[in-house]
């Protein structure tokens, strides 16, 4: 099969489209015929190996990529299962988290998977693993955002991959709706249900004087104290870490800070990392396909690539600007 495969970690020209082997499918484990892959800020992260601290986890490989083959969000068609699956059988559509997406074959297990909903192409399915199910956690979870009616809410990053999940999770729950975002996608953001808009360029939402009951930073682009004087007394900051500075720390030294002032302060602040395989994922996979069938919830692809070019791909999300979701199609 093709795949895009990487042997060190390095910028997105060190990809490379090889022909290898398709991966073996073992007891427990569907093999995907790949038709889409979404392309996930976590993809570059991974790819250089950024920050370092993150190496320690084992989760991307200490000296060199744990995984071969980059990408991890995929939707395609079942084309082998293993011993003990009987959630799917061949030619079921499916999406979901399959490390190795990049390719025209993925194999995961099936709890990372579910059907695609029937209204969606595959591309718009593809778009949904990572970026949803982050967004339907700092939103909607107990936990961490518990937005509810009528609370004002502010999703600072709204124009992007997990933004534009996040607006449309938050006006569903009937709250008032402000997205942050660049002057092209003001006019989509305000589309997805957001009740006002705000320019980046143009006014700073943090000396604006006004309070909201949830705050969700995807872009990490003000300190802490700035984005805690914008919440009401008892409102809640939902951080995602968004372009943390540093290559030692990055995002979990951002997280790590979150955590710590939280435990001297009356507001809730709520540190939340991208939704990866590595953890439970099947509920909050079928909870965002439930929206997607009652028409609450609709992907924003803002450029497609073909597999050939995803080095490109990963390099127009890693500039940070990226409208909606950026998804590879594999033919």
């Amino acid at each position: 099969m093709k795949a895009v495969v990487q042997e060190r970690f390095g910028p997105p020209d060190s990809l490379r489209l090889r022909e290898i082997d398709r991966p073996a499918t073992g007891a427990g484990r569907v093999l995907v015929r790949v038709h889409a892959a979404a392309v996930n800020p976590y993809d570059w992260h991974m790819l250089r190996g950024d920050p370092y601290a993150a190496r320690l986890t084992g989760g991307m490989g200490l000296t060199r990529p744990k995984h071969r083959v980059a990408g991890i969000d995929a939707a395609g068609v079942v084309e082998r299962v293993g011993a003990g699956v009987r959630e799917f059988r061949p030619g079921d559509p499916v999406l979901g988290f399959c490390p190795g997406a990049f390719a025209e074959y993925a194999a995961t297990t099936a709890a990372l998977l579910v059907p695609r909903p029937a209204g969606l192409t595959f591309e718009q399915a593809a778009a949904l693993p990572m970026g949803a199910v982050t967004a339907l956690r700092g939103i909607r979870t107990r936990t961490v955002g518990r937005v509810r009616a009528g609370q004002r809410v502010l999703v600072n990053g709204a124009g992007g991959g997990v933004g534009t999940f996040a607006v449309q999770i938050a006006a569903v729950l009937d709250a008032e709706v402000t997205g942050v975002c660049g002057a092209r996608n003001t006019g989509l953001v305000r589309s997805l249900g957001a009740a006002h808009v705000i320019d980046y360029a143009r006014e700073d939402f943090t000396e604006a004087g006004e309070r909201y009951d949830v705050v969700l930073d995807l872009v990490g682009n003000h300190p802490l104290g700035r984005l805690r004087r914008v919440l009401t007394p008892a409102g809640v900051l939902v951080a995602a870490g968004g372009g943390a500075p540093g290559r030692v720390f990055g995002a979990i030294g951002a997280m790590a800070k979150v955590a710590a002032v939280n435990a001297v302060t009356r507001h809730r602040l709520r540190p939340i990392l991208p939704a990866t395989p590595d953890g439970p994922v099947h509920e909050d996979l079928l909870a965002v396909t439930a929206l997607v069938d009652a028409g609450q919830l609709t992907p924003v692809i803002g450029r497609t690539f073909a597999l050939a070019g995803t080095a490109e791909a990963v390099r127009h999300v890693e500039e940070g600007h990226a409208r909606g979701k950026t998804v590879i199609t594999v033919p």
